[in-house]
C-alpha cells in the first residue's frame, strides 16, 4: 500500500452547534447523509459527534488533495461507526471519482472530539 494524502481538521463543537442553530435541516442535509443525522441524534453529545464527522469530512477532503475543488457534495462523504468504534469512510458521487482516478482504494481515519472540539486525521491509500 503507498500514502497518496494524509489530512488533518480540527473544529470548535461551538461552531458546529450554531450551524444547526441558525440553518438546522437545511444544513444538516446538505452536509450529512441520512444515516450520519440518525447516528448523531441518537447519540447522547450529539453535536460533538456532527463535529467529529464535519472535522472527518474535511480531512478527507485534504487527504485526496481536493481542499481547493469547488462544487463538493459533503453526503459523498460518508463517515460510517461500528460497534467498536472503528470508523469507515463510504464515498460516492464526484468524491468516489476523483478517489478512484487516484488510485485510492482505502481511507483510515481516527476521530476524536470533547466538549469543546473535535478532530479527524485522515490517510489516503492507494494498492
Amino acid at each position: 500500500m503507498n500514502v497518496v494524502g494524509i489530512g488533518t481538521e480540527i473544529t470548535e463543537c461551538l461552531r458546529i452547534a450554531r450551524l444547526i442553530e441558525r440553518h438546522g435541516e437545511q444544513f444538516l442535509h446538505r452536509t450529512f447523509t441520512a444515516r450520519e443525522i440518525h447516528w448523531c441524534q441518537m447519540q447522547g453529545e450529539w453535536v460533538q459527534h456532527y463535529a467529529a464527522r464535519w472535522a472527518a469530512k474535511q480531512a478527507v477532503i485534504k487527504a485526496l488533495g481536493l481542499a481547493r475543488m469547488r462544487g463538493i457534495s459533503w453526503p459523498d462523504i460518508e463517515i460510517c461507526s461500528d460497534g467498536s468504534g472503528q470508523h469507515r469512510v463510504m464515498l460516492s458521487g464526484n468524491i468516489k471519482q476523483v478517489a478512484e482516478k487516484l488510485g485510492v482504494s482505502d481511507i483510515l481515519l481516527s476521530l476524536s472530539h470533547c466538549r469543546t472540539h473535535a478532530t479527524a486525521f485522515a490517510v489516503a491509500l492507494a494498492r
